[in-house]
């Protein structure tokens, strides 16, 4: 009998590529708000976060053994402009999803961000005291603690993740894809620092980790600390693409933009060391992102 496995979010860029990367091993539900989306082999039900009972109904009935909590508020710039909307789904929903899965006594993995620092320290580790610069990370930080609070036990993944996204929402490594192959020059951070992972190995390594029986928090981030700009020209490098039309500019070009930190990268040392093993670095993850183009799995999900 398949475990079965519960994805909130789920017309989300993170939801549809986790989806994909698991429903060969576990039944696949993906919690829908408002979109509709239809993948082979993956159920699609939708759902409402706002109510505790409601949504322990819901499991009772669905029946799974595994609840993914992808869904949030990700736009910096829309949290920052309805910072009290950016609380009630970022902060209040996922406590209620905690709540329910502990009662429920449901595996809980809730998944967080590397924008809970102020951006002036490298590769910090799961201890590092957070200090949000925006809404955006001080809703996510306040979230972790309420989720923690509800469920002790609750898997809590920081990450910062790439892949294939729908049509309807283009992720960052997309952006730079397209642009490339259109012939446009595309404007990339040379002082904005992270450790990204392909969402494919993210999902595949949070299941070792269920698995494993980790709870608490857990950096699940690429090996390798990159700038944007950097990680731009590997994409191009590997799709074949012209390097030449990627620029680099620096984030004080962008006085418009809502604060970020400059610096989000994250140390997976922890979890290297309880897996035994490394995650993979920059080149191995965006080979995956190209085969994965040469396998289709990019046009089922570009279609959505």
């Amino acid at each position: 009998m398949r475990e079965k496995v519960f994805i909130t979010g789920g017309s989300g860029l993170l939801a549809i590529n986790w989806a994909l990367a698991i429903r060969n091993r576990f039944t696949v539900s993906l919690g829908l708000y408002d979109r509709p989306i239809s993948l082979a082999g993956i159920e699609a039900q939708y759902i409402s976060l706002e109510s505790v009972n409601d949504l322990s109904s819901f499991f009772n009935i669905i029946l799974p053994q595994v609840v993914i909590h992808t869904a949030g508020l990700t736009s910096i710039e829309a949290c920052e402009a309805k910072p009290d909307l950016a609380r009630q789904v970022n902060v209040e929903l996922s406590a209620n999803v905690a709540k329910v899965c502990y009662n429920d006594g449901l595996k809980l993995v809730h998944i967080s961000t590397d924008h809970l620092f102020s951006g002036t320290a490298s590769l910090l580790d799961e201890t590092a005291q957070t200090s949000p610069i925006n809404v955006y990370g001080r809703t996510k930080a306040e979230a972790e603690l309420r989720v923690l609070e509800e469920y002790p036990e609750a898997l809590v993944v920081r990450t910062n993740f790439y892949g294939w996204g729908p049509s309807y929402r283009q992720s960052f490594s997309d952006t730079i894809i397209e642009h490339l192959r259109s012939g446009n020059e595309v404007n990339l951070f040379k002082d904005v620092f992270y450790t990204p992972i392909l969402a494919q190995t993210l999902a595949n390594v949070v299941h070792e980790l269920i698995n494993n029986r980790a709870r608490g928090i857990y950096n699940v981030v690429g090996d390798e600390r990159i700038s944007k700009y950097e990680f731009g020209l590997k994409i191009a490098k590997q799709f074949k693409l012209d390097t030449n039309l990627i620029k680099p500019i620096s984030m004080t070009d962008k006085l418009n933009l809502v604060k970020r930190p400059l610096d989000m990268s994250l140390s997976n040392n922890k979890v290297s060391h309880f897996l035994g093993r490394k995650l993979g670095g920059i080149d191995e993850h965006v080979f995956e992102l190209y085969k994965q183009e040469q396998l289709g799995v990019a046009h089922e999900i570009q279609k959505l």
